[in-house]
């Protein structure tokens, strides 16, 4: 199971579907062995570049947000905790994603030594900030920044409130790690060849590991469909898109 999402959210949906073997997190960051209860693949951000990247969004006024292995840190609830958190309202205690708010946030990396950092988030609402901050970031060494050419919109139910959102987010990652850079290590150690590997994605942050599997599929309604990547299910996610790439492969 691979997900862009801390271990222990990919764990509540490992659970779900009864996956006893391996799963990823944070975009590739960290590869889990399910049965024996440990790391087998760790490849996350080193302190001193996340505190590079949050000092540019601090003196940038720019929204971040940390994802470790437990949980999301953030300096407030907006942008993809906020969805996070209005997810949660609907959950059952045990399978809610993790998020500590935390308002001193650059202070709290820069002195906590235990935390390990698989991804950073970037978001803000105005496209033309949000691209200045982008240029600012890659200038930073040992790090990936993945570049997003759209916006993302969001439907929130909060209070039985419908709102909706829409901002130019990113994700960071240390340098030449993504989702395809964990599969192949999983696989390696499952003697699972590259021809035999089926992805399947939606979102920018599956392009490397559409691109390098055996089969890449991507859903209708994604930025990777429209980029030519892959190949495309007619249905999105939220209509069967999935359902429908595994009965295109098993036919």
């Amino acid at each position: 199971m691979h997900h862009g999402r801390s271990k222990d959210s990919v764990m509540n949906f490992a659970n779900e579907i009864n996956s006893k073997k391996y799963l990823i997190a944070g975009n590739g960051a960290l590869a889990y062995d399910i049965q024996k209860n440990k790391d087998i693949y760790d490849k996350s951000i080193k302190k001193k570049d996340v505190l590079k990247i949050l000092k540019i969004c601090e003196e940038n006024s720019i929204f971040y947000s940390l994802h470790t292995k437990a949980t999301i840190l953030t300096k407030s609830l907006n942008y993809s905790p906020l969805i996070y958190h209005s997810e949660n309202l609907r959950k059952s205690e045990n399978k809610k994603t993790s998020i500590n708010v935390i308002p001193n946030l650059y202070e709290y990396v820069k002195s906590n030594n235990r935390e390990k950092y698989l991804k950073i988030t970037i978001q803000d609402a105005d496209r033309s900030i949000f691209n200045n901050i982008i240029k600012k970031l890659k200038e930073v060494r040992n790090v990936d920044v993945i570049d997003v050419e759209h916006s993302t919109k969001k439907m929130l139910r909060i209070d039985d409130k419908e709102m909706e959102m829409q901002y130019y987010y990113t994700e960071i990652t240390r340098k030449n790690i993504n989702k395809w850079s964990a599969i192949e290590a999983v696989s390696k150690k499952m003697g699972i060849r590259k021809k035999e590997i089926v992805a399947i994605g939606d979102n920018i942050n599956d392009k490397e590991m559409i691109e390098n599997a055996g089969i890449g599929i991507v859903m209708g309604n994604s930025a990777l469909a429209a980029m030519g990547v892959g190949n495309v299910t007619k249905a999105d996610h939220n209509s069967s898109g999935v359902a429908e790439a595994i009965a295109k492969i098993l036919q």
